[in-house]
């Protein structure tokens, strides 16, 4: 899955202050980004609330959908990353775009671990794009409504693998909208208290 990247070992920042920008990426079992198509879908969905945003990436992997958030203008975005070798590459690419250091944070950590904590901030933008198969999606999901990472009217990105039997969502998530591309299923969520 990891290997069949149209440009191996990099992921292409699509538009905004960085647009067209090459970022080098660690080949990790696992690791999928987001494609260009459905990554300019996302973008599209969120373009009128990207900018100003306080923006949550769960899974960050190639930090793909993170690198496009800041791009656009997100006041402040903050990712997940489980391995070491991948986080480090999170800041080193970080570092390559002189990004000002208060406005994204790289956490090497558990994900579902931090998200089983009291948040220091809550988020208008959460992305959940964990590898598949693992369970990881309906997890991070309960976790974040249940210890109160969202603002009110947040949006919620989720991609799964498009076999998957059925996603949980809480009551108060409202499908706003849902797209399918090859083996991938992707849904935009807003979280309304």
């Amino acid at each position: 899955m990891a290997k069949n990247r149209s440009a191996s070992g990099q992921v292409r920042i699509i538009s905004g202050q960085w647009r067209s920008r090459r970022l080098p990426i660690h080949d990790l079992e696992g690791l999928r980004p987001t494609t260009d198509r459905v990554r300019e879908t996302l973008f599209n969905w969120l373009a009128g609330d990207i900018a100003g945003a306080h923006v949550l990436d769960c899974f960050g992997g190639s930090g793909a959908l993170f690198f496009e958030s800041l791009s656009r203008y997100a006041q402040f975005a903050h990712v997940i990353e489980l391995q070491k070798s991948a986080a480090q590459q999170l800041q080193q690419n970080l570092q390559t775009l002189k990004c000002e250091p208060q406005r994204a944070q790289v956490t090497h950590g558990d994900t579902l671990q931090i998200l089983a904590q009291q948040p220091q901030q809550q988020f208008d933008i959460v992305y959940i794009d964990p590898p598949f198969r693992k369970g990881l999606a309906t997890q991070a999901i309960t976790l974040l409504d249940q210890h109160h990472w969202l603002k009110d009217n947040a949006q919620i990105y989720v991609e799964t693998e498009s076999d998957m039997p059925s996603l949980a969502v809480p009551a108060n998530w409202m499908l706003l909208k849902e797209k399918q591309a090859g083996q991938v299923t992707y849904r935009l969520y807003q979280y309304q208290p």
